[in-house]
């Protein structure tokens, strides 16, 4: 079993409060989080792109696995994941997550890629943990 953490510090209310979110590996050091960055675009990360961030990189690499079990080998592959965060039943929820995603892959027909990427974003470890959210997906084989 692979166990992974990231960690979090708030200090004060909601709307002034602040907070850092930092990451086992030191990638995220104490990186400013808060209400001015969720809501108002301030400079700091937010909670919301951090899971963007896990979903197209999941994707991405559940993607080059399930090809791979075909023979077929991405030169590339660009995935966005974007989050929706939306008022809903008097709170806050995550209501949907769409994947932009383009490949190049030598040999692959668009059914090939296609199947490959629908089979990836059903069953990558992100999109499973993500079950409350709908998730879509645009794929482009260039």
């Amino acid at each position: 079993m692979i166990k992974k953490f990231g960690s979090a510090k708030w200090q004060g209310n909601l709307k002034q409060g602040k907070g850092h979110v930092s990451t086992e590996t030191g990638v995220l050091n104490d990186q400013p989080y808060g209400f001015n960055t969720r809501f108002e675009g301030a400079d700091g990360t937010n909670p919301e792109e951090l899971i963007g961030a896990a979903h197209a990189s999941c994707f991405s690499m559940a993607l080059s696995m399930i090809l791979g079990d075909s023979d077929l080998t991405p030169d590339s592959i660009e995935t966005k994941a974007t989050v929706s965060l939306e008022e809903k039943d008097g709170g806050f929820a995550i209501t949907t997550i769409h994947l932009d995603v383009e490949a190049s892959i030598p040999g692959a027909s668009e059914e090939d890629f296609q199947t490959a990427a629908g089979k990836a974003k059903e069953n990558c470890p992100v999109s499973k943990v993500l079950t409350g959210a709908k998730i879509t997906m645009d794929a482009k084989l260039s």
